[in-house]
């Protein structure tokens, strides 16, 4: 983590890297709309994850991740609010997604 220094910066890199897809999260899997799958826990992996906040504003954080399917056919994208999906994400996708990047 602290590879980039913005949200934006990140996005432009990690799409310029092949991550090319967005996600969403649900409360059992995370969704690629363009590719009309989803993806539970056990079928994908975060590569990178990187956290931001904006300094004008320290309630305001973001987390970053890089995500592959475990078959390699989709690379994309996740924007999360930090703290938000534990709400209403499962307690597997959340464990998940707290893990460190690879």
């Amino acid at each position: 983590m602290g590879k980039y220094t913005t949200l934006s910066t990140a996005i432009n890199d990690l799409t310029n890297k092949g991550y090319t897809y967005n996600f969403n999260m649900k409360e059992d899997f995370i969704e690629c709309p363009e590719k009309h799958c989803q993806l539970k826990p056990e079928e994908f992996e975060i590569d990178e994850k990187y956290r931001f906040q904006e300094m004008s504003d320290v309630d305001n954080e973001s987390v970053l991740y890089a995500i592959s399917s475990t078959d390699g056919k989709v690379r994309g994208l996740l924007v999360n609010a930090y703290g938000i999906y534990a709400d209403y994400a499962s307690f597997k996708l959340v464990q998940k997604l707290n893990r460190p990047g690879r």
